[in-house]
Protein backbone atom coordinates (compact mmCIF):
# COMPACT_ATOMS: atom_id res chain seq x y z
CA UNK A 1 0.00 0.00 0.00
CA UNK A 2 1.49 3.38 -1.09
CA UNK A 3 0.94 5.61 2.27
CA UNK A 4 1.27 9.36 1.51
CA UNK A 5 4.69 10.36 2.99
CA UNK A 6 3.93 13.39 4.45
CA UNK A 7 1.21 10.86 6.35
CA UNK A 8 4.26 8.39 7.67
CA UNK A 9 6.11 11.32 8.77
CA UNK A 10 3.84 12.31 10.59
CA UNK A 11 2.97 9.04 12.47
CA UNK A 12 6.77 8.64 12.58
CA UNK A 13 6.87 11.62 14.68
CA UNK A 14 3.55 11.01 16.67
CA UNK A 15 4.19 7.19 17.25
CA UNK A 16 8.31 7.08 17.61
CA UNK A 17 8.78 3.67 19.45
CA UNK A 18 5.26 2.24 18.37
CA UNK A 19 5.66 3.51 14.56
CA UNK A 20 7.65 0.34 13.37
CA UNK A 21 4.78 -1.87 14.68
CA UNK A 22 1.83 1.04 13.05
CA UNK A 23 3.69 0.65 10.11
CA UNK A 24 3.69 -3.49 10.20
CA UNK A 25 -0.31 -3.72 10.76
CA UNK A 26 -0.52 -2.41 7.04
CA UNK A 27 0.97 -6.01 5.68
CA UNK A 28 -1.83 -7.75 7.81
CA UNK A 29 -4.98 -8.19 6.00
CA UNK A 30 -7.66 -6.39 8.00
CA UNK A 31 -10.22 -8.13 10.22
CA UNK A 32 -13.82 -8.03 8.69
CA UNK A 33 -16.91 -7.90 11.39
CA UNK A 34 -20.75 -8.59 11.42
CA UNK A 35 -23.00 -7.11 14.45
CA UNK A 36 -26.48 -9.30 14.70
CA UNK A 37 -29.24 -7.39 14.51
CA UNK A 38 -31.12 -8.09 17.50
CA UNK A 39 -34.24 -6.45 16.82
CA UNK A 40 -35.22 -9.65 14.99
CA UNK A 41 -32.97 -12.33 15.96
CA UNK A 42 -31.11 -12.93 19.78
CA UNK A 43 -27.15 -13.65 19.51
CA UNK A 44 -28.12 -17.04 20.51
CA UNK A 45 -30.02 -17.91 17.92
CA UNK A 46 -28.25 -16.92 15.27
CA UNK A 47 -24.82 -18.61 16.11
CA UNK A 48 -27.23 -21.54 16.05
CA UNK A 49 -28.09 -20.59 12.42
CA UNK A 50 -24.77 -19.13 11.36
CA UNK A 51 -23.29 -20.45 8.11
CA UNK A 52 -19.92 -18.56 9.57
CA UNK A 53 -17.13 -19.06 10.75
CA UNK A 54 -17.23 -16.42 13.74
CA UNK A 55 -15.33 -15.23 16.37
CA UNK A 56 -16.79 -12.82 18.86
CA UNK A 57 -15.45 -9.31 18.94
CA UNK A 58 -14.30 -8.34 22.77
CA UNK A 59 -15.88 -5.24 23.06
CA UNK A 60 -19.56 -5.70 21.57
CA UNK A 61 -21.64 -8.57 22.59
CA UNK A 62 -23.36 -8.69 19.39
CA UNK A 63 -20.36 -8.43 17.43
CA UNK A 64 -18.37 -10.67 15.54
CA UNK A 65 -15.40 -11.52 13.40
CA UNK A 66 -15.79 -13.83 10.18
CA UNK A 67 -13.20 -14.95 7.33
CA UNK A 68 -11.63 -13.22 4.62
CA UNK A 69 -13.01 -15.41 2.66
CA UNK A 70 -16.66 -15.31 3.74
CA UNK A 71 -19.44 -13.12 1.94
CA UNK A 72 -21.76 -12.39 4.45
CA UNK A 73 -22.89 -10.26 2.32
CA UNK A 74 -24.08 -12.15 -0.05
CA UNK A 75 -26.10 -14.47 2.01
CA UNK A 76 -29.92 -14.13 2.30
CA UNK A 77 -29.61 -13.71 5.64
CA UNK A 78 -28.53 -10.47 4.80
CA UNK A 79 -31.25 -9.37 2.75
CA UNK A 80 -33.22 -10.29 5.48
CA UNK A 81 -31.32 -7.80 8.22
CA UNK A 82 -30.28 -10.51 10.34
CA UNK A 83 -26.60 -8.79 10.74
CA UNK A 84 -25.38 -5.38 9.81
CA UNK A 85 -21.65 -5.59 8.24
CA UNK A 86 -19.68 -3.23 10.12
CA UNK A 87 -15.98 -2.35 10.61
CA UNK A 88 -15.15 -3.99 14.26
CA UNK A 89 -13.50 -0.69 15.82
CA UNK A 90 -16.72 1.27 14.79
CA UNK A 91 -18.85 -0.59 17.02
CA UNK A 92 -17.54 0.46 19.77
CA UNK A 93 -18.67 3.57 19.03
CA UNK A 94 -22.25 2.42 19.35
CA UNK A 95 -21.69 0.52 22.82
CA UNK A 96 -20.21 4.07 24.39
CA UNK A 97 -23.71 5.84 23.24
CA UNK A 98 -25.83 3.14 24.99
CA UNK A 99 -29.22 4.59 24.42
CA UNK A 100 -31.98 3.43 26.17
CA UNK A 101 -35.21 2.37 25.03
CA UNK A 102 -37.89 5.77 25.52
CA UNK A 103 -34.86 8.22 24.72
CA UNK A 104 -34.91 10.98 22.09
CA UNK A 105 -31.58 10.37 20.11
CA UNK A 106 -29.73 12.08 17.07
CA UNK A 107 -27.15 10.38 15.10
CA UNK A 108 -26.51 13.71 13.30
CA UNK A 109 -23.66 12.01 10.54
CA UNK A 110 -25.08 8.93 9.79
CA UNK A 111 -24.33 7.22 6.02
CA UNK A 112 -24.47 4.64 5.85
CA UNK A 113 -26.06 3.51 8.88
CA UNK A 114 -24.01 1.15 10.53
CA UNK A 115 -24.13 2.99 14.00
CA UNK A 116 -27.81 4.52 13.79
CA UNK A 117 -28.98 1.14 13.21
CA UNK A 118 -26.62 -0.22 16.33
CA UNK A 119 -27.92 2.09 18.55
CA UNK A 120 -31.58 1.22 17.57
CA UNK A 121 -30.94 -1.98 18.30
CA UNK A 122 -30.57 -1.11 22.08
CA UNK A 123 -33.45 1.23 21.85
CA UNK A 124 -35.73 -2.16 21.03
CA UNK A 125 -38.66 -0.03 19.17
CA UNK A 126 -38.93 2.35 22.07
CA UNK A 127 -38.41 6.14 22.19
CA UNK A 128 -37.34 8.69 18.72
CA UNK A 129 -34.18 7.93 16.58
CA UNK A 130 -33.33 11.06 14.40
CA UNK A 131 -31.08 9.64 12.19
CA UNK A 132 -29.34 12.41 9.58
CA UNK A 133 -27.21 12.87 6.61
CA UNK A 134 -26.64 15.75 5.22
CA UNK A 135 -25.58 14.18 1.19
CA UNK A 136 -28.90 13.04 -0.53
CA UNK A 137 -27.32 9.81 -2.27
CA UNK A 138 -26.01 9.09 0.53
CA UNK A 139 -28.92 9.67 2.94
CA UNK A 140 -30.94 7.30 0.50
CA UNK A 141 -28.30 4.24 1.33
CA UNK A 142 -28.91 5.11 5.15
CA UNK A 143 -32.47 5.01 4.59
CA UNK A 144 -32.12 2.01 2.80
CA UNK A 145 -30.14 -0.03 6.07
CA UNK A 146 -33.06 1.58 8.47
CA UNK A 147 -35.53 -0.39 6.60
CA UNK A 148 -33.43 -3.59 6.12
CA UNK A 149 -32.86 -3.60 10.08
CA UNK A 150 -36.06 -4.03 10.85
CA UNK A 151 -36.35 -0.43 12.26
CA UNK A 152 -39.74 1.18 13.11
CA UNK A 153 -38.89 4.41 15.87
CA UNK A 154 -36.49 5.63 13.43
CA UNK A 155 -36.66 9.31 11.34
CA UNK A 156 -34.52 9.73 8.27
CA UNK A 157 -33.65 13.81 7.89
CA UNK A 158 -31.48 14.88 4.81
CA UNK A 159 -30.42 18.14 6.25
CA UNK A 160 -27.48 19.96 7.84
CA UNK A 161 -25.95 20.40 11.00
CA UNK A 162 -27.33 24.22 11.52
CA UNK A 163 -30.49 23.97 9.64
CA UNK A 164 -31.67 20.65 12.52
CA UNK A 165 -30.07 22.93 15.52
CA UNK A 166 -32.44 25.59 14.91
CA UNK A 167 -35.55 23.02 14.96
CA UNK A 168 -34.04 20.46 17.74
CA UNK A 169 -33.04 23.23 20.50
CA UNK A 170 -31.80 20.92 23.96
CA UNK A 171 -33.96 18.20 22.79
CA UNK A 172 -32.15 15.06 22.30
CA UNK A 173 -31.41 13.01 25.39
CA UNK A 174 -28.23 11.72 23.31
CA UNK A 175 -26.00 12.79 20.43
CA UNK A 176 -23.55 10.49 18.08
CA UNK A 177 -21.60 12.56 16.29
CA UNK A 178 -19.34 10.55 13.81
CA UNK A 179 -17.89 13.38 12.04
CA UNK A 180 -16.35 13.41 8.69
CA UNK A 181 -12.60 13.24 8.84
CA UNK A 182 -9.33 12.55 6.96
CA UNK A 183 -10.20 8.89 6.81
CA UNK A 184 -6.27 8.21 8.03
CA UNK A 185 -7.79 5.20 10.01
CA UNK A 186 -9.97 3.61 7.23
CA UNK A 187 -6.52 3.51 4.32
CA UNK A 188 -6.36 -0.53 5.25
CA UNK A 189 -10.06 -0.83 4.63
CA UNK A 190 -10.27 1.94 1.36
CA UNK A 191 -7.15 3.07 -0.17
CA UNK A 192 -8.96 5.56 -2.08
CA UNK A 193 -8.79 7.27 1.21
CA UNK A 194 -4.84 7.52 0.65
CA UNK A 195 -5.06 9.25 -2.60
CA UNK A 196 -7.52 12.08 -1.49
CA UNK A 197 -5.49 12.46 2.51
CA UNK A 198 -3.60 16.06 2.64
CA UNK A 199 -2.19 18.13 5.20
CA UNK A 200 -4.68 20.50 4.08
CA UNK A 201 -7.60 18.42 4.51
CA UNK A 202 -6.48 17.62 7.90
CA UNK A 203 -6.72 21.28 9.06
CA UNK A 204 -10.10 21.85 6.84
CA UNK A 205 -11.70 18.51 8.41
CA UNK A 206 -10.54 20.36 12.15
CA UNK A 207 -12.27 23.09 11.19
CA UNK A 208 -15.34 21.48 10.49
CA UNK A 209 -15.53 19.37 12.72
CA UNK A 210 -15.68 21.54 15.24
CA UNK A 211 -18.12 23.18 13.70
CA UNK A 212 -21.03 20.26 13.82
CA UNK A 213 -20.18 19.77 17.57
CA UNK A 214 -21.19 23.07 18.27
CA UNK A 215 -24.16 22.30 16.37
CA UNK A 216 -24.93 18.63 18.52
CA UNK A 217 -24.31 20.88 21.97
CA UNK A 218 -27.24 23.14 21.13
CA UNK A 219 -29.66 19.94 20.67
CA UNK A 220 -29.01 18.18 23.35
CA UNK A 221 -30.62 18.65 26.59
CA UNK A 222 -28.72 19.28 30.08
CA UNK A 223 -27.92 16.19 31.60
CA UNK A 224 -27.53 14.76 28.33
CA UNK A 225 -24.55 13.04 26.53
CA UNK A 226 -23.00 13.63 23.08
CA UNK A 227 -20.61 10.87 21.73
CA UNK A 228 -17.70 12.30 19.19
CA UNK A 229 -16.06 9.90 16.76
CA UNK A 230 -13.78 9.86 14.55
CA UNK A 231 -12.15 7.11 11.96
CA UNK A 232 -8.51 9.19 11.69
CA UNK A 233 -5.31 9.47 13.66
CA UNK A 234 -5.20 12.87 13.37
CA UNK A 235 -4.44 14.65 16.87
CA UNK A 236 -5.51 18.12 14.93
CA UNK A 237 -9.52 15.95 14.40
CA UNK A 238 -9.45 14.24 17.88
CA UNK A 239 -7.89 15.59 21.08
CA UNK A 240 -7.68 19.10 19.86
CA UNK A 241 -11.14 19.46 18.59
CA UNK A 242 -12.09 18.20 21.81
CA UNK A 243 -10.16 20.75 24.26
CA UNK A 244 -11.25 23.71 21.60
CA UNK A 245 -14.87 22.49 22.28
CA UNK A 246 -14.25 22.17 26.04
CA UNK A 247 -12.76 25.64 26.03
CA UNK A 248 -15.62 26.78 24.03
CA UNK A 249 -18.64 25.41 25.72
CA UNK A 250 -17.72 25.10 29.17
CA UNK A 251 -20.94 23.96 30.37
CA UNK A 252 -19.65 20.51 29.21
CA UNK A 253 -17.70 17.74 30.21
CA UNK A 254 -15.61 14.92 29.34
CA UNK A 255 -16.91 11.80 30.68
CA UNK A 256 -14.37 8.62 31.09
CA UNK A 257 -14.86 6.02 28.64
CA UNK A 258 -14.52 2.08 29.83
CA UNK A 259 -11.38 1.05 28.13
CA UNK A 260 -10.99 -2.89 26.67
CA UNK A 261 -7.72 -4.39 26.48
CA UNK A 262 -5.52 -2.93 23.53
CA UNK A 263 -7.63 0.32 23.64
CA UNK A 264 -5.29 3.38 24.55
CA UNK A 265 -5.97 6.81 26.10
CA UNK A 266 -6.45 10.24 24.52
CA UNK A 267 -3.38 11.86 24.63
CA UNK A 268 -2.90 14.94 26.58
CA UNK A 269 0.10 16.38 25.15
CA UNK A 270 -1.39 15.92 21.41
CA UNK A 271 -4.11 18.41 22.78
CA UNK A 272 -3.90 22.15 21.59
CA UNK A 273 -3.45 23.35 25.66
CA UNK A 274 -2.67 20.13 27.26
CA UNK A 275 -6.51 19.02 27.16
CA UNK A 276 -7.34 18.68 30.91
CA UNK A 277 -9.69 15.35 31.25
CA UNK A 278 -8.37 14.48 27.31
CA UNK A 279 -7.32 11.13 28.71
CA UNK A 280 -10.73 10.30 29.42
CA UNK A 281 -11.39 10.00 25.36
CA UNK A 282 -10.34 6.23 23.89
CA UNK A 283 -8.47 5.77 20.78
CA UNK A 284 -8.33 2.26 18.32
CA UNK A 285 -4.91 1.48 16.87
CA UNK A 286 -4.80 -1.39 14.39
CA UNK A 287 -1.27 -2.17 15.69
CA UNK A 288 -3.14 -3.26 18.84
CA UNK A 289 -6.14 -4.49 18.72
CA UNK A 290 -7.93 -6.40 15.43
CA UNK A 291 -9.74 -3.27 13.94
CA UNK A 292 -8.88 -0.10 11.96
CA UNK A 293 -8.51 3.17 13.51
CA UNK A 294 -10.84 5.11 15.51
CA UNK A 295 -11.01 7.53 18.28
CA UNK A 296 -13.88 8.34 20.85
CA UNK A 297 -14.59 10.97 23.36
CA UNK A 298 -17.82 11.31 25.54
CA UNK A 299 -19.29 14.52 26.60
CA UNK A 300 -21.76 15.55 29.39
CA UNK A 301 -23.82 18.85 29.33
CA UNK A 302 -23.95 19.74 32.71
CA UNK A 303 -27.08 20.87 34.58
CA UNK A 304 -29.44 23.54 33.72
CA UNK A 305 -33.11 23.97 32.83
CA UNK A 306 -34.29 23.08 29.41
CA UNK A 307 -37.23 24.85 26.89
CA UNK A 308 -40.63 24.09 26.95
CA UNK A 309 -41.69 20.82 24.69
CA UNK A 310 -41.81 22.09 21.28
CA UNK A 311 -44.64 21.38 18.91
CA UNK A 312 -45.17 17.83 17.93
CA UNK A 313 -45.61 16.25 14.38
CA UNK A 314 -49.26 16.58 13.03
CA UNK A 315 -50.90 13.16 12.37
CA UNK A 316 -53.75 11.98 11.16
CA UNK A 317 -56.59 12.55 13.24
CA UNK A 318 -59.33 10.91 11.26
CA UNK A 319 -58.86 7.65 10.34
CA UNK A 320 -61.46 7.70 7.75
CA UNK A 321 -59.35 7.84 5.02
CA UNK A 322 -57.61 4.91 5.82
CA UNK A 323 -60.06 2.05 4.84
CA UNK A 324 -57.85 0.01 2.53
CA UNK A 325 -55.77 0.18 5.41
CA UNK A 326 -57.66 -0.97 7.87
CA UNK A 327 -59.05 -3.93 5.27
CA UNK A 328 -55.70 -4.75 4.75
CA UNK A 329 -54.97 -5.03 8.39
CA UNK A 330 -57.71 -7.29 9.17
CA UNK A 331 -57.15 -9.70 5.72
CA UNK A 332 -53.54 -9.97 6.18
CA UNK A 333 -52.05 -9.53 9.68
CA UNK A 334 -52.58 -10.62 13.35
CA UNK A 335 -51.54 -7.29 14.81
CA UNK A 336 -52.74 -4.04 14.21
CA UNK A 337 -49.35 -1.40 14.27
CA UNK A 338 -50.33 1.08 17.34
CA UNK A 339 -49.56 4.54 17.06
CA UNK A 340 -50.12 8.27 15.38
CA UNK A 341 -50.44 7.41 11.41
CA UNK A 342 -49.03 10.14 9.08
CA UNK A 343 -49.77 10.47 5.36
CA UNK A 344 -46.81 11.73 3.92
CA UNK A 345 -48.60 12.10 0.25
CA UNK A 346 -50.27 8.63 -0.55
CA UNK A 347 -47.68 6.78 1.72
CA UNK A 348 -48.59 5.76 5.12
CA UNK A 349 -46.00 6.10 8.09
CA UNK A 350 -46.53 5.76 12.16
CA UNK A 351 -45.00 8.41 13.40
CA UNK A 352 -42.56 7.72 16.43
CA UNK A 353 -43.59 9.44 19.71
CA UNK A 354 -42.42 13.02 20.54
CA UNK A 355 -41.21 13.45 16.81
CA UNK A 356 -41.86 17.54 16.53
CA UNK A 357 -43.19 19.44 13.21
CA UNK A 358 -41.75 17.82 10.20
CA UNK A 359 -42.67 21.17 8.38
CA UNK A 360 -39.52 22.76 5.90
CA UNK A 361 -37.35 19.91 6.89
CA UNK A 362 -36.22 17.40 4.17
CA UNK A 363 -37.27 14.18 5.48
CA UNK A 364 -36.98 10.92 3.75
CA UNK A 365 -38.70 8.74 6.13
CA UNK A 366 -40.42 10.14 8.36
CA UNK A 367 -41.00 6.98 10.46
CA UNK A 368 -42.16 3.39 10.04
CA UNK A 369 -43.50 3.50 6.45
CA UNK A 370 -46.45 0.67 6.08
CA UNK A 371 -47.35 0.60 2.57
CA UNK A 372 -48.84 2.65 -0.15
CA UNK A 373 -53.18 3.88 -0.20
CA UNK A 374 -53.98 3.45 -3.84
CA UNK A 375 -57.17 3.72 -5.25
CA UNK A 376 -59.64 0.57 -4.18
CA UNK A 377 -56.40 -1.22 -1.97
CA UNK A 378 -53.57 -0.98 0.00
CA UNK A 379 -50.05 -1.89 -1.07
CA UNK A 380 -48.04 -3.01 1.78
CA UNK A 381 -44.00 -1.53 1.95
CA UNK A 382 -40.73 -4.29 2.24
CA UNK A 383 -40.36 -1.81 5.46
CA UNK A 384 -43.46 -3.78 6.94
CA UNK A 385 -42.45 -6.70 5.88
CA UNK A 386 -39.28 -6.79 7.59
CA UNK A 387 -40.45 -5.51 10.78
CA UNK A 388 -42.82 -8.06 10.80
CA UNK A 389 -42.58 -11.39 12.47
CA UNK A 390 -44.18 -14.83 11.32
CA UNK A 391 -47.16 -14.73 14.01
CA UNK A 392 -48.27 -11.25 13.00
CA UNK A 393 -49.24 -12.13 9.92
CA UNK A 394 -52.62 -14.51 8.49
CA UNK A 395 -50.22 -16.46 5.94
CA UNK A 396 -46.28 -16.97 6.04
CA UNK A 397 -44.02 -18.76 2.80
CA UNK A 398 -41.25 -20.10 4.54
CA UNK A 399 -38.34 -21.07 2.49
CA UNK A 400 -34.74 -22.42 3.23
CA UNK A 401 -31.74 -20.01 2.63
CA UNK A 402 -30.52 -22.83 0.09
CA UNK A 403 -33.92 -23.25 -1.66
CA UNK A 404 -33.97 -22.54 -5.30
CA UNK A 405 -37.06 -21.09 -4.89
CA UNK A 406 -35.91 -18.45 -2.34
CA UNK A 407 -32.94 -17.71 -4.93
CA UNK A 408 -35.82 -17.21 -7.78
CA UNK A 409 -38.02 -15.05 -5.33
CA UNK A 410 -34.30 -12.47 -4.76
CA UNK A 411 -34.22 -12.55 -8.51
CA UNK A 412 -37.44 -10.92 -8.60
CA UNK A 413 -39.34 -14.20 -9.62
CA UNK A 414 -42.71 -15.45 -8.61
CA UNK A 415 -42.64 -19.26 -7.69
CA UNK A 416 -45.27 -21.61 -7.59
CA UNK A 417 -47.49 -22.38 -4.60
CA UNK A 418 -50.74 -23.36 -3.32
CA UNK A 419 -52.88 -21.89 -0.49
CA UNK A 420 -55.17 -19.02 0.34
CA UNK A 421 -55.49 -16.09 -1.98
CA UNK A 422 -53.83 -13.35 -0.19
CA UNK A 423 -50.44 -11.86 0.70
CA UNK A 424 -48.00 -13.83 2.30
CA UNK A 425 -44.95 -12.65 4.15
CA UNK A 426 -41.97 -14.26 2.81
CA UNK A 427 -39.40 -16.02 5.15
CA UNK A 428 -36.07 -17.51 4.75
CA UNK A 429 -35.47 -20.14 7.80
CA UNK A 430 -38.67 -18.27 9.93
CA UNK A 431 -37.51 -15.02 9.25
CA UNK A 432 -38.33 -11.79 6.96
CA UNK A 433 -37.71 -11.14 3.85
CA UNK A 434 -40.30 -9.91 2.09
CA UNK A 435 -43.89 -9.63 0.33
CA UNK A 436 -45.44 -12.48 -2.03
CA UNK A 437 -49.41 -12.41 -3.32
CA UNK A 438 -50.74 -16.02 -3.83
CA UNK A 439 -53.10 -16.04 -6.72
CA UNK A 440 -53.87 -19.19 -8.67
CA UNK A 441 -51.19 -21.36 -7.53
CA UNK A 442 -48.45 -18.53 -8.41
CA UNK A 443 -46.88 -16.42 -5.33
CA UNK A 444 -46.75 -13.25 -7.08
CA UNK A 445 -43.20 -11.37 -6.50
CA UNK A 446 -43.05 -7.93 -4.43
CA UNK A 447 -39.44 -7.79 -3.90
CA UNK A 448 -38.29 -4.47 -4.72
CA UNK A 449 -36.55 -4.16 -7.85
CA UNK A 450 -33.77 -1.86 -6.93
CA UNK A 451 -32.72 -4.67 -4.21
CA UNK A 452 -33.25 -8.27 -6.79
CA UNK A 453 -30.63 -10.38 -6.97
CA UNK A 454 -28.49 -10.69 -10.70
Amino acid sequence: MNLPQDFLNKMKELLQDEYEDFLKSYEADRKQGLRVNTLKITVEEFLTLSPFTLERIPWVPEGFFYQHEERPGKHPYHEAGLYYIQEPSAMAVGEIVEPEPGEKVLDLCAAPGGKSTHLASKMKQAGLLVTNEIHPARAKILSQNIERMGIKNAVVTNESPDRLAKRFPSFFDRIMVDAPCSGEGMFRKDPDACSEWSMENVAACSIRQLDILLCAASMLKYGGRLVYSTCTFAPEENEAVISQFIKEVPSFEIEEIKVYEGFSRGRKDWAKDGGSDIDKTVRLWPHKIQGEGHYIAVLRKKAGENPPKLKLAETLKDERSLKEYNQFVKDTLQIKPRGQYLLFGDQLYIVPDEMISLQNLKVLRPGWHLGTIKKNRFEPSHALALSLKGEEVQHTWNLTADSPDLAAYLRGESIPAKGSKGWYLVQVDGYSIGWGKLSNGILKNHYPKGLRWM
